[in-house]
This record gives structure tokens, sequence and C-alpha cells, in this order.
């Protein structure tokens, strides 16, 4: 169990620093805009 728990451990910050780089590629794209549409895209 605790192998398979570093593991998720481990998905997890690969997966923040995933989210991050998307992030600053959608700011980059959208600027103003981004929070804007990151909200609208969840909630459809």
């Amino acid at each position: 169990m605790e192998k398979e728990a570093i593991d998720l451990a481990k998905k997890l910050v690969e997966l923040d620093l995933l989210r991050d780089e998307l992030w600053e590629s959608l700011a980059a794209i959208a600027g103003d805009k981004a929070h804007e549409l990151l909200r609208v895209v969840q909630n459809s």
C-alpha cells in the first residue's frame, strides 16, 4: 500500500506541474479572458 500511495502522490505532483504549464499556455492564448473561459468550460 505504501508504494501505491507514493506512486499516486508522484502522479498528483506531475498533474499539478502539467496544470501549471497548461494554464500558462491558456493565459498566453486567451489573455485576460483565461479565467472566464475556464469557468465557462468547467460549467458546461
